[in-house]
């Protein structure tokens, strides 16, 4: 044994010998031991080329044949040759330049095209249904009781639903080269909208629907109000008299106004304190007096104050109360029935109340919507203030120019327009902000100043 392993490296050492694990040799003078009984060492250490050749084989016949060549009829492998056939006259074509073009594939077209014969794989997901078992036990069933001819409750419930109401189907949009289709102005004022409501919405390309409320304008009063005829610059007589007594009014409502807080804050005379109202005050609480006993005591040594002591009752008692309760239960009972009996005699009495309270009803909504439509024309509380109605401009008599070069105007078309914002309850009442220094202010004289001083 020795002496073939000698042979064999001397062999080896010579020039132009290839061994078949000549690698193996040189690395190592003797062979590594691996143990396949485990696992991991399989791959690792297998020769499984032959395997591979073998599946490498099979997948090519199935490409190119579409399955094993040995698995195939003889029919389908081999051909009678009874010479060239005939060839089909293949069309010509002319191109837009006159020349003759034969109608085959691009080159493109051939690479991209499929060559294998092995099916796609099938998806089995696409064919799964869940609960398909349970569903096929259900079919079967339904189909065992339609041949016996019983009706379940089920389908008896749906031959006695209603009928569902026909559902109009969705408008479709015409096709752009469809000739019958309307005129569309593409420079209009209406957009022409071809695509999801709720896709728009979402998009913020339309808008969601407004609600009615929001439509409502606050006021009913117009934005800009016509003066009356009385402040005009020449007015007639009678107009002008009649805007003067609402001017006049207006004033003297302010005139009362001031003279009820002065009523309100003045001091009453009685109120005054007096030298002996003063003493009085002075001396309180520094001179004696005997307290007076709320509390007497009887000889028994009881508090008349107190309450005294319960004894208990009796069975008499008891029994007396039982029955004065009862009997005046029945005296309650017994006038119920009798205001009741009594009230079939007051059937014209009770209809011709119930008659004045309708009618009553009937005046107090008429006034609460006269009050309600009155409101829409007044300004509300919007804020802390409450609104203040601007002053009438009014001339008197003597000031009425004669012409309209010598008018002289008065009030502000900005302040005009503030208030009757206001009073259309648009924004809320304002007042001007106080301005408030911070630093006060710090006067110093110049040197010029002292000069001239």
């Amino acid at each position: 044994m020795a002496s073939v392993k000698r042979l064999k490296r001397v062999a080896a050492s010579q020039p132009g010998f290839i061994g078949f694990k000549q690698s193996e040799d040189l690395n190592s003078g003797r062979r590594k031991r691996v143990n396949k009984n485990k696992k991991k060492n399989w791959n690792k250490h297998s020769d499984i080329q032959d395997v591979e050749e073998f599946l490498d084989d099979v997948r090519l016949q199935e490409r190119a044949a579409g399955g094993l060549i040995s698995e195939r009829t003889d029919e389908s492998l081999f051909f009678w040759d009874i010479g060239e056939p005939k060839r089909k006259i293949q069309p010509v074509q002319q191109d837009h330049k006159g020349k003759k073009s034969k109608s085959r594939p691009l080159r493109i077209d051939l690479i991209l095209q499929h060559d294998s014969l092995v099916p796609p794989p099938k998806d089995i997901l696409a064919h799964q249904q869940p609960n398909a078992k349970k569903l096929r036990r259900i079919a079967e069933k339904a189909a065992k009781l339609a041949s016996l001819g019983v009706v379940t409750r089920r389908q008896k419930r749906l031959l006695n639903r209603r009928p569902a109401r026909a559902t109009v189907p969705k408008a479709e949009t015409d096709a752009n080269n469809f000739p019958e289709r309307p005129f569309y102005d593409l420079w209009g004022e209406g957009a022409k909208e071809t695509a999801d409501p709720y896709f728009l919405e979402q998009t913020g390309k339309k808008l969601v629907k407004r609600p009615e409320k929001l439509n409502a304008k606050p006021s009913v009063l117009p934005a800009v109000e016509i003066i009356a005829p009385g402040g005009s610059y020449n007015p007639d007589f009678f107009s002008h008299q009649a805007l003067l007594l609402e001017a006049h009014e207006v004033e003297v409502k302010k005139e009362k106004a001031v003279l009820r807080v002065e009523r309100q804050l003045a001091v009453n005379r009685e109120d005054i304190a007096t030298e002996e109202t003063v003493f009085q005050e002075q001396v309180e609480g520094l001179v004696e007096e005997d307290d007076e006993e709320y509390e007497s005591e009887e000889p028994g040594g009881v508090s008349t104050r107190g309450s005294l002591p319960q004894e208990k009752k009796t069975e008499k008692e008891r029994k007396r109360e039982r029955a004065d309760k009862l009997k005046l239960q029945k005296k309650q009972a017994a006038q119920v029935f009798t205001s009741r009996k009594q009230q079939l005699f007051q059937l014209r009495s009770i209809q011709a109340a119930l008659k004045k309270d309708e009618q009553q009803t009937a005046e107090r909504v008429t006034q609460r919507k006269a009050k309600q439509e009155a409101e829409k024309s007044m300004p509300r509380r919007l804020g802390r203030l409450k609104f203040q109605a601007q002053d009438l401009e009014v001339q008197l008599s003597d000031e009425i120019p004669g012409s309209l070069r010598t008018l002289k105007p008065e009030g502000s078309v900005l302040k005009d327009r503030f208030k009757s914002m206001q009073k259309r309850n648009m924004i809320e009442p304002r007042e001007r902000a106080k301005f408030k220094r911070r630093h006060k202010l710090k006067y110093v004289e110049k040197r010029a100043f002292k000069e001239i001083t």
